[in-house]
């Protein structure tokens, strides 16, 4: 089983590939995708979503972890925006029958830290020790990407231990 998280941007949206190995987490590959900040919007989605394509034809994985939407009353345009980008991952994933999972930003950083209040910097920290890397993840978008495939992965193992 491989579990992609995603942490979608209009600008930049960090991913990660796990994979469970023996009783720990492997990570497969992590890494940004970009869009052209230049360019309209729809030939920025249309970047997006072909490297989204390209990953999911590389690692197949079976389920994707996304974050959700976050509005904040004083920067809805930042939902908005995000919204674009999170949906050519959403539609990606259908496109190919990818079972995806939306995990709040709260959940995620308590799955990881304990706390739902924990900053960008205790959520790398968590994710470098939690997956045994040699330094902290950067930039902060693939440390959210990671800590979203884990907090899945961390629920889903949850599951089968309780079913």
């Amino acid at each position: 089983m491989k579990i992609l998280g995603v942490d979608p941007g209009l600008r930049t949206s960090g991913y990660a590939v796990i994979t469970p190995h023996e009783r720990d987490v492997q990570v497969i590959d992590a890494g940004t995708i970009t869009a052209d900040e230049k360019l309209p919007l729809a030939e920025r989605l249309e970047q997006i979503f072909t490297e989204i394509e390209t990953l999911l034809d590389e690692h197949h994985p079976s389920v994707m972890a996304v974050e959700e939407l976050y509005a904040h009353y004083k920067h809805p345009r930042t939902a908005i925006l995000m919204g674009h980008a999170r949906g050519m991952f959403l539609l990606a994933a259908a496109r190919r029958g990818i079972d995806v999972q939306g995990y709040s930003a709260t959940r995620v950083k308590k799955s990881l830290t304990g706390s739902g209040r924990a900053g960008k910097e205790q959520i790398q920290l968590a994710v470098m020790t939690q997956l045994n890397l040699a330094k902290l993840p950067s930039p902060p978008d693939v440390a959210d990407a990671l800590a979203i495939a884990m907090c899945c992965w961390n629920e889903q193992a949850r599951e089968n231990i309780v079913l």
